[in-house]
């Protein structure tokens, strides 16, 4: 486990990076997180980020890659909902990284 500061205030984190209460995210905290990773968050980051926080609100669970691909085809358009589209953003694995970022727990089938 370790921790990072965002705003004077230490958020715990699990050994992979993912808060360990999911209370604790903000658009701070999901800032803080991609910094770690090398990434400046854009208003394209964060409207994937708020679907992923929209899919986690309804389903109880963070999406694996094609029901991701799928929910933001719907929420976010076509030309969004595309693996190649997450990928730019989201590095490596779109469906791992991106529900890092939007402070929700690992999806299952991801390793």
């Amino acid at each position: 486990m370790s921790d990072i500061l965002v705003d004077g205030e230490a958020i715990a984190l699990d050994k992979e990076g993912f808060l360990l209460d999911l209370e604790d995210w903000s658009e701070s905290v999901a800032a803080a997180l991609a910094e770690r990773e090398g990434i400046i968050l854009t208003p394209a980051h964060l409207e994937v980020i708020q679907a992923l926080r929209n899919f986690y609100q309804t389903y109880q669970l963070s999406p694996a890659m094609r029901p991701l691909v799928k929910y933001v085809g719907q929420q976010l358009g076509k030309e969004k909902g595309t693996s190649l589209y997450l990928l730019r953003l989201f590095p490596g694995s779109p469906a791992k990284f991106g529900a890092k970022l939007a402070g929700l727990p690992k999806p299952d089938n991801c390793l």
